[in-house]
């Protein structure tokens, strides 16, 4: 018997509306209608106003913390298996406490294991995110999970700028391999910077290793949090002789004094997704839609098709 590929309905959970809009223009389809009653006490409960029986549906939502933007997906997907859809694929553009994924000292707990588990015992079938924090968090779940890069976002936007004596660098010593990786398709030098935390949020020392003298550097990372590491080494490197420094980050978390940092620091241009939305308080911040890549994918996972494209740096 041939497989029958019945309709495709897109969701999105509140902060995630915007994004799921785009997505769902892409894909070609309308965003699915959820009505979200609140309660004084500031309990919510989503309700899908359509019927979804026997469907294959996409939930869009980002979980970063507040962990409200968590409990939605999981009562998205909970409400979608008791409504008897067929396929639940949450869609976690930025798959939030991805930065608690071992145990770094006693008495701690796992939270990206955690999350995954939760996310599996809702009823989500499948899983489709970008720029995970670590990859082995894949190894967290059951089901199959499609780890997509915003290189294939990131990537043209650089040609574009067709910056000389172009060289990529990592914030850090564990974002070397995504550096590497980055100078590689670029055909550039790469730096790496090294760093001490005294807490989280806080760095008591930094040395860059590598040559950065007249050259453009473009830092690649995975987030963007307080923009205390990013501008730290983009003053870092300037100081050290480099014409401009840029930055790269998927995911546009920016807590804190983060857009204070960017806009004093030297930094020439902050580039992201819109995995997360942007509050516009900066001119520096630049945001490059995701929504493409996920609709293309989504449309792809649908069909059953190969989307191993997507996951080449």
């Amino acid at each position: 018997m041939p497989i029958v590929i019945t309709e495709a309905k897109i969701f999105a959970c509140t902060q995630s509306k915007i994004l799921g809009e785009k997505i769902a223009k892409a894909f070609g389809a309308e965003l699915g209608n959820v009505i979200t009653s609140t309660y004084s006490d500031g309990e919510f409960q989503p309700s899908y106003e359509e019927s979804i029986r026997g469907t294959r549906i996409f939930i869009i939502g980002s979980t970063n913390p507040g962990p409200e933007n968590l409990m939605e997906m999981l009562l998205m997907i909970d409400a979608a298996k008791r409504a008897s859809a067929r396929h639940i694929t949450a869609v976690l553009p930025y798959f939030g406490w991805a930065r608690q994924d071992r145990k770094d000292k006693p008495r701690v707990p796992i939270a990206a294991k955690l999350v995954a588990k939760m996310l599996e015992a809702a009823g989500a079938t499948r899983i489709i995110t970008m720029d995970l924090h670590a990859d082995q968090i894949q190894g967290f779940f059951e089901k199959p999970v499609d780890h997509l890069f915003a290189s294939t976002i990131f990537l043209p936007y650089l040609r574009s700028l067709d910056l000389p004596n172009l060289t990529i660098a990592s914030p850090d010593m564990g974002g070397s391999k995504r550096a590497y990786a980055y100078s590689k398709a670029l055909q550039s030098d790469v730096v790496i910077c090294y760093k001490q935390r005294a807490k989280a949020n806080v760095i008591s020392h930094m040395e860059l290793i590598g040559n950065v003298e007249g050259k453009n550097v473009v830092l690649v990372d995975d987030m963007v949090d307080t923009a205390g590491t990013l501008t730290k080494a983009a003053d870092l490197m300037m100081e050290r002789g480099a014409l401009s420094v840029r930055a790269i980050c998927t995911h546009p978390i920016l807590s804190g004094k983060a857009y204070d940092n960017i806009n004093n620091s030297k930094l020439e241009e902050l580039i992201v997704t819109d995995s997360i939305p942007v509050k516009p308080l900066s001119d520096k911040v630049k945001v490059l839609t995701c929504s493409n890549l996920f609709a293309q994918v989504m449309e792809k996972v649908h069909n059953n098709q190969s989307i191993s494209s997507k996951f080449v740096m």
